[in-house]
């Protein structure tokens, strides 16, 4: 049997198997388009938070489905989180730990490989940040390491290197859709990946949005200037919006000078020495007189802070401009096609982002606004669930939630579990009580220590490990913004002996190495962090 019979067999055989089952409200697997950006926070959506940003492309999305109120990370860094995504299991067990040392490896199991299984085309287009050459997809167009905005350097399939003049995000768009157009089998089932650079560090806008919200204001977080009292893994973070070290002036906020080197600025002439002539002219044009006045001021202290915050914002905010965009012209095409009524179109990004809350940009850090991740989905015909989605979901359900929508077995060594239920309708009453967390990269950039923890409904227990042994807990119910670890305080013995229990339960239902318990005077993780799947 030729490879092209056989896996026109598996996609029938897969379609039999989804339109047979009586609580399967569609007759063939759905087209499955997977939208993920880098950095893209929650409260920089306006279906989340509508203090800030305007979305209406994504939020269209959510309209005409579902939003996930309770979506949340199993690791906050780029590359893990997409190990995450692309193997339904935590960091200890798909091996990809961090983005400093790991290679994922892709000889492992894989939800586009089991998709292939079951007759799927596979395709990913854009940033893949696993360090590794991707498998299991039919077609693959990727970006090296974190890609460039402007005039981006592509890696195909075929093992040419190509650069393409233009804007990212435009671009990632361009070849998704060239791929939906002239590559896909109409005769079978296929699951997109559409992986933008946007919304990462710089946040360099596209020439056309320079000038967007340059008369936008925004108000101080709360927490902006936070002392980290009670939390010392916070305090010894570099993260820091006010610190010249952390937010680089050049690299970060564009006010280069020929008198100013930072120890980014190689990193930024390297970003801008790749736009053509007219980029370039209009990227002078529109930064020059910001850097004159900025130069002339030379603001200090809490005013140099505020200024910071304030261009910070106003940058994420022109590169969220093109991604809403582009969101918009994929739905355009995919409704043009008619492909919705069949296609599941899911956003989300690799993780939550800081925008200014405890003083920080970045991520990694299991506080809320790091941990969190929207997560919106536009539903095919079958599904009428409309709405919000309280329950606790995970970054690791959304390969089982494919691979079920595609009538194809979950493996048993994934740790997440179908989303499908609850696109549904449906609350099951065994649904999740707790989400397990980890994160590993440590030393590296931003500095943040070694920790995991366990979140319930209402509360968050965190160890800090490796060269610090401290624990936090926080009540998030009266406390959302994590400002006061109330770990060890009287009143609290309960809460904290509850929550030691359920931890130590994840991470032996998981089979995380690391063994805890309050009972000890100092936990010492196992840290065999290998980057090979077992």
């Amino acid at each position: 049997m030729q490879n092209t019979d056989r896996l026109l067999l598996l996609g029938g055989l897969a379609a039999v198997a989804a339109s047979t089952g009586c609580d399967r409200p569609h007759r063939r697997p759905l087209n499955i388009v997977y939208i993920m950006t880098d950095d893209h926070t929650a409260q920089m959506m306006s279906c989340y938070d509508r203090r800030f940003a305007s979305t209406p492309n994504l939020d269209r999305l959510a309209e005409e489905g579902v939003r996930f109120t309770n979506s949340f990370v199993a690791n906050s860094l780029s590359g893990p989180s997409r190990a995450c995504m692309l193997t339904g299991k935590h960091s200890f067990a798909n091996r990809f730990f961090d983005n400093s040392t790991c290679v994922f490896d892709g000889s492992q199991p894989t939800m586009p490989k089991l998709l292939q299984g079951a007759g799927y085309q596979t395709a990913l287009v854009g940033k893949w940040h696993l360090e590794s050459t991707p498998t299991g997809f039919d077609h693959w167009e990727i970006v090296p390491g974190q890609g460039d905005y402007y005039n981006p350097t592509f890696i195909l399939d075929s093992g040419d290197t190509i650069r393409r003049e233009g804007y990212l995000t435009n671009i990632i768009t361009d070849k998704s859709i060239e791929w939906l157009e002239h590559e896909r089998d109409a005769s079978r089932p296929f699951c997109l990946l559409v992986h933008h650079k946007a919304q990462h560090r710089n946040w360099m806008a596209d020439t056309c949005n320079l000038t967007l919200f340059e008369d936008r204001e925004f108000e101080l977080p709360e927490n902006f200037f936070d002392d980290y009292a009670g939390r010392p893994a916070a305090a010894a973070q570099e993260m820091s919006i006010a610190s010249a070290h952390d937010m680089d002036i050049v690299y970060d906020l564009k006010m280069s000078h020929p008198g100013v080197r930072t120890r980014l600025t190689p990193n930024y002439e390297a970003f801008v020495g790749r736009m053509n002539p007219e980029q370039r002219a209009a990227w002078e044009a529109f930064y020059e007189p910001i850097r004159e006045e900025f130069y002339r001021l030379a603001p200090q202290g809490e005013e140099l802070a505020r200024w910071k915050y304030t261009r910070y914002m106003r940058d994420y905010l022109k590169t969220l401009k093109s991604l809403d965009d582009q969101v918009g012209r994929l739905m355009d095409y995919l409704k043009e096609k008619d492909l919705l009524k069949n296609t599941l179109v899911v956003y989300t990004s690799d993780q939550g982002f800081y925008m200014g809350e405890h003083g920080w940009f970045d991520k990694r850090f299991m506080y809320e606004e790091s941990m969190r991740t929207p997560l919106v989905m536009r539903l095919p015909d079958g599904f009428d669930r409309r709405g919000d989605i309280d329950e606790m979901v995970q970054n690791i359900d959304y390969a089982p939630t494919f691979l079920d929508l595609a009538g194809a077995e979950i493996p048993e060594q994934m740790h997440g579990v179908s989303l499908v239920p609850l696109l549904r309708g449906e609350h099951p009453a065994d649904w999740r009580r707790s989400l397990y967390y980890h994160y590993y990269e440590y030393p590296a950039e931003h500095m943040v220590k070694r920790h995991y923890g366990v979140r319930t409904d209402r509360y968050k227990l965190i160890h800090f490990y490796n060269d610090i042994d401290v624990w936090e807990l926080y009540d998030l119910q009266e406390d959302p913004t994590e400002m006061h670890n109330i770990y060890g305080l009287p009143g609290t013995e309960r809460i904290a002996e509850e929550l030691h229990a359920e931890l130590k339960r994840l991470q032996r239902q998981y089979g995380d190495p690391v063994l805890l318990g309050p009972e000890h005077d100092k936990d010492e993780p196992i840290d065999d962090r290998t980057c090979s799947a077992s």
